[in-house]
């Protein structure tokens, strides 16, 4: 019997997540992953702009977090029975919408220049960065919604 989501063979055996979200989230977070590299802001008077490195220390902090998790994923995907583990999946997909809101407060309104005075104006890299977590959160939740990999064994012929 096959499912959209999983496949199931026979009676006995495990259902397992598909991969299909862990890839969508892995090429988000290397995407967010190369925007602190990019210029985030530009002040109005100078000629100066500035990298995510340079504009916030969270930036490159969600980048490396995202990494972690990813690193997290890609083991619970290997070790649990199912092939994921929600908690986690869900808590990369946390990160991922946060980190996208981030991304979208600082197009507003550029973090960093209040205490220098400086007219901000937002980059290239702070769009990459949004892409990315976007990107990110969807394949965090992709994979969430796929079978659980620490659900009952009576679960795994259940499909909805």
């Amino acid at each position: 019997m096959a499912t959209s989501s999983s496949t199931t063979t026979t009676h006995g055996t495990t259902r397992r997540a598909k991969t299909t979200g862990l890839t969508v989230a892995a090429a988000g977070i290397v995407v967010f992953n190369i925007s602190p590299l990019l210029n985030w802001v530009n002040p109005a008077d100078s000629a100066d702009p500035r990298t995510g490195y340079e504009t916030d220390s969270l930036v490159p902090f969600i980048a490396y977090l995202g990494l972690g998790l990813l690193a997290a994923l890609i083991y619970a995907g290997k070790r649990a029975r199912r092939g994921q583990h929600r908690g986690l999946t869900l808590v990369s997909m946390a990160v991922g919408i946060a980190a996208a809101i981030q991304c979208l407060a600082f197009a507003l309104n550029p973090m960093g220049g209040l205490e220098r005075g400086d007219e901000l104006g937002t980059d290239l890299g702070v769009w990459v960065g949004f892409l990315g977590a976007a990107v990110w959160a969807v394949g965090s939740y992709l994979l969430a919604k796929e079978i659980e990999g620490d659900d009952d064994a009576h679960d795994a012929h259940r499909t909805h």
